[in-house]
């Protein structure tokens, strides 16, 4: 292609990242590329927990409205961060490999008690801004506390050091992207079939415009189709639900020799009780829609 992909990106360490990761992919298939810093509301606003905030995409509206208006090309965002319609004009080009869908705890190394479910304290204060992360965490544990966190992932960590919380959660894919030094802590990656990971956590969603024929071409070359399916699952089922990224949903999809099987949970608010459900098939649309309608009774 003649001319030059310009990459938007947030300016976060792990959205640069990401940013980072697909320039790589797309000069190794000989492209030009420029990657452009975006702020978004959700990086501007930090004194809000993500349930206080009004609409959806916090992440990604600015990014997606420079698309629109031609000032970049691509779009690379934590597809767990999109809201499951594009505004019109917009597609999800390709999505990459999925890093470890897992979330992670980490806790205070004075904080740890091996015999309590999760290995952390009695009465501990965890923090998370996430409302699916909230109402699973009352549902395993209910003495815990909940106080919000926001900030990129190194600001939060420091948090954790600085000893305002007991421990936190993060998204396992974003920590071991950055490679940061965690032997402070205790790490502990939960098993995303008991503690269920956002739809389409540790994937990258590569968005671009619907004309834009000539970077389809190539932005296509990387996506993952083996990986789109499942989280097509796992996405659709947020999708009728008409959430987003701030609903205490959670999903997460395995593929075994064709068939495909869901664990889903969801509750009204991140502090009422949760329910939980899992299904096999072998279409995505149908076995969306019968994880949903159980969810539902």
């Amino acid at each position: 292609m003649s001319r030059k992909i310009i990459i938007g990106s947030r300016g976060s360490d792990l959205a640069l990242w990401q940013a980072h990761h697909v320039e790589a992919q797309l000069k190794a298939l000989g492209q030009e590329v420029e990657i452009k810093i975006i702020k978004t509301q959700g990086d501007i606003i930090q004194h809000l927990s993500f349930d206080k905030m009004e609409g959806k995409g916090f992440f990604t509206k600015e990014l997606e409205e420079k698309l629109l208006s031609g000032e970049i090309d691509l779009a690379v965002h934590s597809h767990k961060d999109l809201p499951t319609e594009h505004p019109a004009g917009l597609v999800i080009a390709a999505v990459s490999e999925r890093e470890d869908p897992r979330d992670l705890l980490l806790i205070r190394k004075d904080k740890v008690d091996a015999s309590q479910k999760f290995e952390f304290s009695i009465n501990a204060v965890i923090g998370t801004s996430s409302a699916r992360r909230k109402s699973q965490l009352l549902h395993h544990r209910a003495d815990v506390q909940i106080k919000d966190l926001r900030g990129n992932v190194p600001t939060r960590i420091n948090r954790l050091r600085e000893a305002n919380y007991d421990a936190i959660m993060l998204a396992a894919a974003g920590v071991e992207r950055l490679e940061l030094d965690l032997s402070d802590f205790h790490v502990l990656k939960l098993d995303p079939k008991e503690f269920i990971p956002a739809p389409a956590q540790g994937v990258l969603g590569l968005q671009i415009r619907e004309s834009d024929t000539e970077v389809a071409a190539i932005v296509g070359q990387l996506n993952d189709a083996k990986v789109a399916r499942r989280i097509g699952v796992e996405r659709r089922i947020l999708n009728l639900f008409e959430g987003g990224c701030q609903m205490p949903l959670g999903a997460y999809c395995e593929e075994i020799d064709g068939k495909l099987t869901v664990k889903a949970c969801v509750a009204d608010a991140w502090n009422s009780p949760i329910r939980i459900s899992e299904n096999t098939g072998t279409e995505v649309e149908a076995l969306a829609l019968e994880t949903v309608a159980a969810l539902r009774l």
